[in-house]
């Protein structure tokens, strides 16, 4: 649970729902940033200060670390803004977050890679290998589809999406032909950009989390992330 004052959403800000309708109004206080944190593979909806909602949610196949190319399965960090809504989603519902941004495209292009993209908060699974299995997506953020109508009516576009690294990436087993992290192709790149910690220097503010918890940060301009995969932290961008 987020170390701040948690309000859950009340039924009554929810209206003109019919019971065959997966599209709800909502009236309640405006969601003014959304933190999703890979640790704990939870999701809230704030209100300022306030989450108003908190999910369970799944992530990319590969979900630790940065987003970087096409079909590599991971789910992007950094923060990121809501920009379209899909009601025709093949996962029901879902809002679209603005990855690639123009870093991620610079990183992309000299690596020379394709950065990927549609990138979404999404419904449930479709296919029945997918059900009950966690981090099933291809680098999205999955909910049930039940919540996603909840979401989908409460999220504008433009809001801030702020995803959290882990403090502890353990290795995850990823299918074949996935492709080969930059970090192993082309990790000058990634230093030279600011994604990667230079294996040549010290580490920056000494031991990696060092006195803080995985949900330690601020919601002030620059949000600043718990640590990176690399263990320093770093502002989301």
């Amino acid at each position: 649970m987020m170390n701040r004052r948690t309000m859950m959403v009340s039924m009554a800000a929810f209206a003109g729902l019919t019971a065959c309708s997966k599209f709800k109004s909502y009236s309640g206080p405006p969601v003014t940033e959304i933190f999703v944190f890979k640790e704990n593979r939870k999701m809230y909806l704030m209100h300022h200060q306030t989450a108003l909602r908190e999910f369970d949610v799944n992530l990319g196949f590969a979900p630790y670390g940065h987003k970087q190319q096409r079909g590599d399965g991971r789910t992007p960090e950094g923060t990121y803004r809501v920009d379209r809504r899909n009601p025709d989603s093949a996962y029901h519902l879902s809002v679209g977050l603005d990855y690639p941004n123009a870093l991620d495209r610079k990183i992309a292009k000299e690596c020379g890679v394709k950065p990927g993209g549609d990138i979404f908060i999404h419904g449930g699974p479709t296919e029945a290998r997918d059900r009950n299995k966690p981090d099933w997506t291809a680098g999205c953020v999955a909910v049930t589809n039940r919540e996603i109508e909840d979401i989908y009516a409460m999220v504008r576009e433009g809001t801030p999406v702020h995803v959290v690294p882990a403090a502890n990436a353990p290795e995850v087993a990823v299918p074949p032909g996935t492709p080969t992290p930059l970090e192993e192709v082309a990790p000058e790149v990634l230093i030279a950009h600011g994604r990667m910690a230079d294996p040549a220097l010290p580490p920056v503010g000494g031991a990696p989390l060092s006195g803080f918890g995985t949900e330690v940060l601020s919601t002030s301009n620059a949000p600043v992330a718990p640590a990176s995969v690399y263990g320093s932290l770093y502002p989301l961008r």
